[in-house]
């Protein structure tokens, strides 16, 4: 009788944590050569390589990629 106890908790658990894992992506701009590009992770304040661009997140990868073009003026 524990076992489906057990089973119950840990699905539960799992499930909640799935929710806190959400990814989101954020486009960033080279300094130096104005490239851009979407990474998972938000640019620290003291980096000084790449700076954040847009909006705050996105929740998909697509989306992000999408927006480059349109807050992401390249100069080549």
């Amino acid at each position: 009788m524990k076992h489906p106890i057990v089973l119950t908790a840990l699905a539960g658990i799992f499930l909640a944590s799935a929710g806190a894992n959400a990814e989101e992506y954020y486009v960033v701009r080279e300094k130096a050569s104005k490239r851009c590009k979407v990474v998972e992770t938000r640019p620290r304040a003291e980096e000084t390589t790449w700076v954040q661009i847009g909006p705050a997140a996105f929740k998909t990868r697509e989306e992000a990629e999408k927006q480059i073009t349109v807050i992401c003026k390249e100069k080549h």
